[in-house]
């Protein structure tokens, strides 16, 4: 299919999609009559989830579920399940014909890929529940027999689209940018400088968000992979899309990755895929080896409630197998819900003002995320969230936090962030050592 030819399928398809679109608001309509019109406070909800967002606060790019980590669980997925394409989750290489297995990344721990490592340059990326791709050297031929469920890529990986904004820092921080040529986030939604300079240069342009990217320049442009976050599952059509027009789609799951540190080691993923392994090691060892410092340190028992007030009045808390939890703990305290989990495996849970203050009213600490809601920051902005703050024990003995507005964007400061709650679980005032925490005043 010529590059005209493609253009023209974008242009059908979507005034196709206009009609439907048009369509379904013809029939939500004539169906939400006998309901006075109304939206149900669960689709309200589901809409806010996938925005990544809340009406009315300062929220953080809604392109990327790390980002605003507001994902729903995906369709049909389970945790538990195996590797696609070939293995079957025991770490065994797979198979492929024509090709000679060598070796295998070890990994310190994340959980969700594998790299493979075969003769002649060959490797082999799995994903959990993800997809499998295979990285064809210059100069060499995919297998002839590869199997359909195996994407190839052909090396050198470039100009890619990326739409899973929570990485962008790991491609940053191993100096690998230069293989990105687009984002799904405009300019000013990012909150660290080194992307904003290369889109203030030209070198990476916006290409429009996850749900609609603008696959004229992508083609124009000549993109070699679109790297989406698991948001793409709720909008399969732009996924099938991308795919139609010979764009290789890449979703990544690191946000799937309960241990900090196996987010941040996704960048030996990407250092892998893009050529640059050795910078992605080097930046992982040492993030690595400042936690290791924590390895013997006993836990001091202190409580930790980490929130944010929704624009409804709720108190949206973490699942206690997330990795914020997990982060408290390493650093040396213990997350205020102990097993609290949804249904859905959402990592934000909401509740009532009232249930959280059964739960956290003794916390020792409050740290009050200001990536989604950078509305509170101070003592006074807190308390006028909800009068009833006002009797928690943290904020009466003025131990009160709150994150910085890039906390999902910056996936990089994974072991930072660790050693900041360690410094503020363990210093009597810490407020002029840590990075990004600050005391509310």
């Amino acid at each position: 299919m010529s590059k005209q030819e493609k253009i023209s399928k974008i242009i059908l398809t979507l005034i196709m999609t206009a009609l439907i679109a048009l369509l379904a608001i013809g029939c939500g309509s004539s169906s939400g009559q006998g309901k006075g019109g109304s939206v149900s406070e669960s689709d309200t909800q589901q809409s806010q989830e996938v925005d990544g967002s809340q009406e009315g606060q300062t929220a953080v790019s809604s392109d990327d579920e790390s980002s605003a980590d507001e994902e729903l669980a995906d369709p049909g997925s389970s945790e538990g399940q195996s590797a696609d394409s070939g293995t079957d989750g025991s770490g065994q290489a797979p198979v492929l014909q024509g090709l000679t297995y060598e070796s295998t990344l070890e990994k310190s721990y994340a959980e969700c890929f594998d790299v493979y490592f075969y003769q002649d340059g060959y490797k082999l990326f799995t994903i959990k529940n993800g997809g499998s791709f295979l990285l064809v050297p210059e100069g060499k031929e995919a297998p002839a027999d590869l199997p359909e469920d195996i994407t190839p890529l052909m090396a050198p990986v470039g100009n890619i689209y990326l739409a899973a904004t929570a990485q962008m820092a790991l491609f940053s921080s191993m100096n690998g940018m230069d293989s990105l040529r687009f984002t799904s986030l405009k300019q000013d939604g990012w909150t660290f400088d080194s992307i904003k300079e290369k889109m203030d240069a030209g070198d990476i342009l916006y290409a429009g968000k996850y749900s609609e990217p603008d696959y004229e320049m992508l083609l124009e442009e000549d993109c070699g992979l679109a790297i989406e976050s698991t948001m793409i599952n709720h909008t399969p059509e732009i996924k099938e899309m991308l795919e139609d027009l010979d764009i290789p789609v890449l979703v990544d799951r690191s946000s799937y990755e309960s241990n900090p540190l196996g987010r941040m080691e996704w960048i030996r993923f990407y250092g892998q895929l893009i050529g640059h392994s050795d910078e992605a090691d080097a930046f992982f060892e040492e993030q690595k080896t400042k936690v290791a410092e924590l390895d013997d340190f006993a836990n001091t028992e202190k409580t930790v409630a980490f929130f944010y007030i929704s624009s409804d009045g709720k108190a949206v808390v973490r699942s206690s197998k997330d990795y914020i939890p997990t982060m408290i703990e390493m650093a040396g305290a213990r997350y205020i819900f102990k097993d609290l989990a949804d249904e859905t495996g959402k990592a934000n849970i909401p509740m009532t003002i009232e249930k959280f203050y059964d739960v956290a009213a003794d916390a020792d600490y409050i740290v009050y995320n200001a990536s989604i809601d950078s509305q509170v920051n101070s003592m006074r902005a807190l308390k006028e969230k909800d009068p009833i703050l006002s009797e928690f024990k943290a904020v009466k003995e003025g131990r009160c936090f709150s994150t910085g507005s890039s906390m999902y964007q910056r996936t990089d400061i994974a072991g930072d962030m660790i050693m900041d709650f360690h410094t503020l679980f363990t210093e009597e005032n810490p407020e002029g050592k840590l990075k990004y925490l600050t005391k509310l005043e």
